[in-house]
C-alpha cells in the first residue's frame, strides 16, 4: 500500500470546501458535488465499474470471477458538518481506495467488491443523517424529502431534483439484501477511548442511534424597555429553562451511556430591544440503550409541558428521526480481531456514540465497523487530527478483512 497516495488523497478532498475555518463540504452542494466527481474520475481510472444509483451513491465495482455472487461492500462519505475535520467520512473513502488498489494486485477474486461513496451523511444540512445509506436498505421514508429544508429553504426534494434524482428514483436505490454478502467501514473513532488505552483499532459492537426534535417555543413578542418582567412571555425565557431540562435528563441517564445535546436554536425575531417572540431548538439524543432513550425523551415531553404551563408558552415538539441501537455482526467482529491478532495490532472491542452507514447495512447484511484513533477524541472540528501510522494500519486491516471475505 503507497502511504503517500493515500495521504496525498486525503489532502486533495480537503481543498474542497476549505475554508478560513475548516472544511465545510454540505450534502449536494456544490463543493460536495465537486469531490463526488473527483472521486469518479479517480475510480474510473482504476478500471472499476462507475455507476450512480437512484439517490445518489456512487457505486465502484471491482469484479468478481462470478459475478452473479453477493457483494462485498465497504465505503463512508464526502460530505462534511459546517467547518469540519478533513477525515470524518474521507478516510473510509480513501481507505476503500487503497484496499480495492492492493486487492486488485492479488488476482480476481469470487465475490465482486464495491467501493460506496454514500451521499448525505451528514445531517446538518436538511436534519435528516445517513440518507444514501438508508436509501439503499430500504430504510427511507421519502415523503419526508419534501418538508425537509435547509436554512435557505430549499427542499431535500429540490436538492436531488437538481441532481437529476427524484423521489421515484431514490426508491429504486433500494438494494435486495441477498446481493449484499457484506459490509465494511473504517472511521475514525470520534472520541478518545482509543488513544487513552493506546490501542490502533477500536472493533465496534454496537452503534448508538440518534432520536432528534424540534421545539418550537411560542411567547409574544413585546417592547424590552415597556413590558415589565411579570407580565412578559418570553420564549427565550422558557427555551433556556429547556436547555437545562435536556442536560439535567440526560445526567441523569448517562450511566446508561445515554447523551443529549441542544445542538442549535434560533430566536426571533432576534433584536436586542425586542422580548422573544419564538425560539426554535434542536435536541439530539442518542445512546446504546434504546429503553434509557426512550426514558429521556419522556422525562423530556414532561418537563417541557410543565414550563409552558408554568411560564405562558405553548411549546410544540416535533420528532424528526427515532433510530434505534445497532448491533454488528459478531462474526465480522471476530474476523477483525483474528487478523489484529496475526498482526500483532492492539485492539479493542467498543461501542460507537456516532452514528455510521454500517448501522443501515447491518439490517441487510453482516456489517462491521473499524475505528481508528482521534487527537484527543476531536471531531466535527477543523482540529481533527489522526496520526499517519494508524492511517496506514487501518487500510491494511481494511484490506485483509475485505481479502478475506471476498476471496
Amino acid at each position: 500500500m503507497n502511504k503517500q497516495e493515500a495521504l496525498r488523497l486525503i489532502e486533495e478532498i480537503a481543498l474542497f470546501g476549505k475554508g478560513e475555518k475548516g472544511i465545510t463540504r454540505l450534502a449536494f452542494s456544490e463543493s460536495d458535488i465537486q469531490a463526488r466527481n473527483y472521486i469518479i474520475k479517480l475510480v474510473q481510472a482504476m478500471g472499476l465499474l462507475v455507476r450512480v444509483d437512484g439517490a445518489g451513491n456512487i457505486i465502484a465495482r471491482l469484479e468478481g470471477s462470478d459475478p452473479e455472487r453477493a457483494v462485498v461492500m465497504t465505503g463512508s462519505h464526502l460530505d462534511t458538518v459546517p467547518e469540519g475535520g478533513k477525515y470524518d467520512g474521507t478516510l473510509g473513502v480513501v481507505a476503500a481506495i487503497q484496499a480495492v488498489k492492493e486487492l486488485q494486485t492479488r488476482g480476481t477474486l469470487a465475490h465482486p467488491v464495491e467501493i460506496v461513496i454514500f451521499a448525505a451523511e451528514e445531517s446538518s444540512r436538511f436534519g435528516l443523517a445517513t440518507f444514501g445509506s438508508k436509501a439503499m436498505t430500504g430504510q427511507l421514508h421519502v415523503h419526508t424529502l419534501s418538508r425537509l429544508k435547509d436554512e435557505n429553504n430549499i427542499t431535500f426534494k429540490e436538492v436531488i431534483e437538481q441532481q437529476g434524482l427524484s423521489v421515484a428514483s431514490v426508491k429504486q436505490a433500494a438494494r435486495s439484501a441477498k446481493t449484499i454478502k457484506s459490509f465494511i467501514e473504517l472511521h475514525i473513532e470520534q472520541g478518545r477511548i482509543l488513544e487513552r488505552q493506546k490501542n490502533s483499532i477500536g472493533i465496534v459492537d454496537s452503534i448508538a442511534a440518534p432520536t432528534r426534535c424540534k421545539i418550537t417555543v411560542d411567547g409574544v413578542a413585546a417592547h424590552s424597555g415597556t413590558t415589565p418582567m411579570d407580565e412578559r412571555q418570553d420564549a427565550l425565557v422558557s427555551a433556556a429553562m429547556i436547555v437545562l431540562a435536556v442536560q439535567e435528563i440526560a445526567l441523569a441517564q448517562s450511566h446508561y451511556g445515554t447523551v443529549a445535546t441542544v445542538g442549535a436554536l434560533k430566536v426571533q425575531p432576534g433584536a436586542v430591544n425586542v422580548v422573544p417572540g419564538r425560539a426554535e431548538m434542536w435536541v439530539d439524543i442518542r445512546g446504546i440503550d434504546h429503553d434509557s432513550i426512550i426514558a429521556t425523551m419522556q422525562e423530556l415531553k414532561d418537563a417541557i409541558s410543565a414550563i409552558a404551563d408554568a411560564q405562558e408558552t405553548p411549546v410544540s415538539i416535533e420528532v424528526t428521526s427515532a433510530e434505534k441501537p445497532v448491533a454488528m455482526d459478531e462474526e465480522m467482529a471476530e474476523l477483525i480481531e483474528s487478523i489484529c491478532r496475526d498482526k500483532k495490532i492492539a485492539c479493542q472491542r467498543l461501542h460507537s456514540g456516532a452514528g455510521h452507514d454500517a448501522m443501515n447495512l447491518a439490517h441487510v447484511a453482516p456489517s462491521g465497523l473499524i475505528l481508528i484513533p482521534c487527537k484527543d477524541g476531536v471531531s466535527h472540528n477543523p482540529e481533527e487530527a489522526v496520526a499517519e501510522a494508524d492511517i496506514m494500519t487501518g487500510i491494511e486491516v481494511l484490506t485483509e478483512v475485505l481479502y478475506q471475505l471476498a476471496r
